[in-house]
């Protein structure tokens, strides 16, 4: 007799319609006014917090919400965009969660989405608090391109940090497009890679680093935000003194930000004698931007290699120093303070590293040998520093605007160590201005001892020394305080 197996009968099936649409915001949070998602509240008014699961949207675009009356479903209406992945995940992968909302006119506005912990069921991915992490870098990201919806969604991910296979595929899944393409493809092929069997276990340990190291990265557009000229005149005002002329010219650039809402062309190169504060201006311009910032020291770069990485062919294989720059900066936009540039040229290995600058310096974009993708270098804004511009290559000094930075007077040297350099020792040593007093002949001496070197670094060691001297007679001799003339400072400093 035949046995009938109507499991497998064909259904009666109608095609899905997606019953939302989707919005774009670039808000760093969620509110009720700009929530994540709006459900249909027309049938019932949903409660504040409500738990229940979201459903595979390839059988309906709802929330199932558990009610003490039974499951009850809303269709959603309206999607931030950069969330349509995440919540088709969590409705593929049946994760219970707990919504709040508020009931307005058009819907219940969904402003924030929790984990719950039900049945005994498992965590999201291998690291507690990866739903909190996936919105809150959903959140940093910018609004995806409107355009037509890919079938193919797996993205790329790793970061908080993602270190595991699961969590990394649960990352590349959930932030769809909002990773920059070429970095989403690249993604694929290596998580690919990680997880193939066909490949040896060296291959496989590789291209899981280099998704590591790639997803704890924030990638970010080259779109950058008004900065108040007012502001940044107080910052470098604070930071520098007197420079008039390379002031102008760092706030010409912030004007010119404004107005494009994109980096400068060229980045900045400062030239001038040791100990004139360039590193310090570098430090403010990235204060100003408000961009993490990272060093690279020429001097102590004796092989291209060490900026661009090895290739994965070697068991030792590492990225190169650029490449962990932006892994430890964490986003794509970042000041990139390139130290002593002059000594560049000077490579002892098997080519020249200052070669390599220049693709990262004309924003195209930086190939990492280890990573083997192209990182974009669209935010990334160059400030380099060097003492003589004569020992900088033509092609390199064609990508910066150069600016000069004068030795400073020997008036602007005795202004920089009676207000600035003298102060600011004195209140880390905890001695009040009373207790270390320069005369007038005192300040002139000190400034003559130094006057055939550049920069400040020998007045702050002078600072140092004097204030140091002062603290051990008051607290050795106990005097109440001592006062410096001409003579104490020859005795002390010649």
């Amino acid at each position: 007799m035949p046995v009938f197996d109507f499991n497998s009968a064909p259904e009666d099936k109608k095609e899905v319609q997606c019953t939302y649409t989707t919005f774009c915001s670039n808000e760093d949070h969620a509110t009720p006014e700009c929530p994540i998602l709006i459900l249909d509240n027309q049938n019932r008014k949903w409660n504040h917090h409500s738990c229940g699961v979201f459903t595979n949207q390839n059988k309906q675009t709802a929330f199932e919400f558990d009610e003490k009356d039974g499951t009850c479903s809303a269709d959603i209406l309206k999607v931030d965009a950069r969330f349509v992945s995440l919540l088709k995940w969590l409705g593929e992968n049946h994760i219970n969660v707990r919504l709040s909302g508020e009931n307005k006119p058009d819907g219940y506005a969904v402003y924030r989405i929790r984990e719950i912990a039900f049945g005994g069921g498992t965590k999201l991915s291998a690291e507690d608090g990866f739903l909190q992490f996936m919105i809150e870098r959903l959140f940093a990201s910018d609004a995806p391109k409107k355009e037509i919806n890919d079938d193919e969604q797996e993205e790329s991910g790793d970061d908080m940090k993602l270190t595991s296979i699961q969590s990394i595929t649960d990352f590349m899944t959930c932030a769809g497009r909002t990773l920059p393409d070429n970095i989403r493809l690249w993604a694929r092929r290596n998580l690919a890679v990680a997880r193939s069997h066909e490949v040896s276990q060296e291959e496989r340990r590789h291209a899981q680093r280099a998704l590591s190291i790639m997803m704890n990265i924030q990638w970010k557009s080259n779109y950058f935000e008004a900065i108040d000229p007012d502001e940044a005149r107080r910052i470098l005002d604070e930071e520098l003194y007197g420079m008039e002329k390379v002031k102008q010219r760092i706030i010409e650039t912030i004007i010119q930000i404004n107005r494009t809402h994109t980096l400068p062309a060229y980045g900045l190169l400062l030239v001038g004698p040791a100990g004139t504060g360039k590193s310090q201006i570098a430090y403010a311009v990235a204060r100003i931007l408000k961009l993490p910032w990272t060093t690279l020291d020429m001097s102590s770069i004796n092989d291209p290699e060490q900026l661009t990485g090895s290739s994965r062919i070697y068991s030792n294989a590492k990225p190169g120093i650029i490449m962990e720059a932006f892994s430890m900066a964490g986003e794509s936009n970042l000041v990139f303070i390139i130290n002593e540039l002059d000594k560049a040229a000077s490579g002892k290995g098997n080519g020249n590293p200052a070669d390599v600058l220049l693709t990262l310096l004309d924003n195209l974009g930086f190939t990492d040998n280890y990573m083997e993708c192209m990182i974009p270098t669209v935010g990334v804004y160059p400030i380099a520093t060097a003492n003589d511009k004569d020992q900088i290559s033509a092609p390199l000094m064609s990508r910066f605007a150069v600016i000069d930075i004068p030795d400073y007077t020997p008036e602007e040297k005795k202004v920089i160590f009676s207000k600035f350099a003298l102060p600011k020792v004195l209140k880390r040593m905890s001695l009040k201005a009373e207790e270390c007093i320069m005369t007038e002949e005192a300040l002139n001496e000190v400034i003559e001892l130094y006057s055939n070197t550049s920069g400040i670094r020998d007045l702050e060691q002078a600072a140092e020394h004097i204030a140091a001297n002062a603290l051990y007679q008051i607290e050795v001799n106990h005097v109440e305080k001592v006062e410096f003339d001409a003579e104490m400072v020859r005795e002390l400093l010649g």
